[in-house]
């Protein structure tokens, strides 16, 4: 089987840690079919200078073996980005005829709804090709949205296969107007061989931390909806409780954000100079002793699909204290693996910390359920529906 992936949310050499969750399916699925990712870069006039991280990526590079192309497609800032769908079909016609002379795919694997699943939907039907979107965390925000909900209702009626990687996306999709059995639940999985659990004090040294502090750390983009803001207004009365608390931050803002910013200005006003460590961007491979290095893991985030991060902390033996949203509850068993909150609510985060460093949690335990959630199934799953998918074009087509 051929497959063409589609996603412009893809590591590359900028960015090695965008999308690592898509990469770690897709680098599992070639090794059972060939395969190939056009993961497409917006650009503007200007690019360079309102999107230089995307706009200097390279033509074409190689991921541990998988051949990813970049090819540009218009997309206008701001106020033009529901045009993303249609600007993206378009742009790519022509990249995509001149590959298929040498690659020709026969299915279409899609990531993320917008402007992805829009695009991808559009290209496969102009080259008699069926399609699969996998509905991920943009789903969330997007369907509210009055002038994409109706292109993201078009995509799922006309997606050959439609998969999502929590009950609460499928919810979703089924509120646009979905028949829940067009949707198959399919959540991503754990390397169990990069996130396992490890001596603490073996971590804190390989991560540069002190060995007699209690550790916090968040993992994820520095960005507003993911809610590290909460978590420095709650530090200064849990300092109070442990004068030693330590949070730590791995990951990195977006390009004129300013929300790091917002979050410096924080530590600053709550004189908390001692007790955050901003950790920077990390590379996938070089998170776990981070995690182990931790005494809980936390994620305050608004808006979630499927947090891999809380699955890769949960393998690490890590408990964690999370917010009750998107997929979250299909992740964290709440009082089994770690503490669930209402989003925005300081209060009972406080308290959820208490509790959570008060107990004896069963670390061995918490990292045996993460691992049972491998990507083996998952991927197993993901073919079901690809051959499924070609035989209802071609009925003498086998698997892989």
């Amino acid at each position: 089987m051929r497959v063409l992936v589609l996603s412009s949310t893809f590591p590359n050499a900028n960015e090695p840690a965008r999308g690592i969750f898509i990469f770690e399916r897709i680098r599992r699925l070639a090794r059972r079919c060939e395969l190939i990712v056009v993961s497409p870069v917006p650009w503007f006039p200007l690019n360079r200078w309102v999107r230089r991280t995307r706009a200097t990526l390279p033509y074409v590079e190689n991921l541990e073996g998988v051949t990813v192309y970049h090819p540009r497609f218009f997309s206008i800032p701001r106020y033009g980005k529901f045009l993303d769908g249609a600007f993206y079909f378009l742009c790519l016609i022509p990249f995509i005829a001149r590959l298929q002379r040498r690659f020709r795919f026969e299915l279409v694997d899609a990531h993320f709804e917008f402007p992805d699943g829009v695009g991808a939907t559009l290209i496969a039907r102009l080259f008699r090709r069926p399609v699969i979107v996998t509905l991920r965390g943009k789903l969330v925000r997007l369907s509210g949205y009055r002038l994409h909900r109706p292109q993201l209702r078009w995509m799922l009626h006309r997606a050959d296969r439609v998969l999502a990687v929590s009950s609460y996306l499928r919810g979703i999709a089924e509120q646009l107007g979905i028949p829940s059995e067009r949707v198959r639940l399919i959540r991503n999985g754990v390397d169990a061989n990069l996130f396992a659990p490890m001596d603490q004090g073996e971590a804190r040294r390989l991560c540069r931390l002190p060995d007699d502090r209690t550790i916090l750390i968040t993992v994820g983009g520095l960005e507003a909806h993911k809610g590290q803001h909460t978590v420095l207004e709650a530090l200064p009365a849990l300092i109070e409780r442990w004068p030693k608390l330590l949070y730590v931050m791995i990951g990195a803002g977006r390009p004129g954000d300013r929300y790091p910013r917002r979050l410096e200005r924080s530590v600053s006003r709550f004189s908390l100079a001692e007790h955050v460590v901003f950790a920077g961007p990390r590379r996938h491979a070089e998170l776990r002793p981070w995690f182990c290095a931790a005494n809980l893991f936390v994620l305050l985030t608004k808006s979630e699909g499927w947090p891999n991060v809380l699955l890769e902390s949960l393998a690490c033996g890590v408990p964690v204290v999370a917010t009750r949203v998107g997929g979250v509850p299909e992740i964290v068993r709440d009082g089994v693996d770690g503490i669930l909150v209402p989003y925005g609510d300081v209060p009972a985060f406080r308290a959820a910390v208490r509790q959570a460093l008060a107990v004896e949690w069963n670390r061995t335990a918490i990292a045996h359920y993460a691992h049972s959630l491998d990507w083996t199934e998952v991927i197993e799953h993901v073919l079901e529906e690809m051959v499924s998918a070609l035989k209802d074009r071609h009925p003498t087509v086998r698997g892989c």
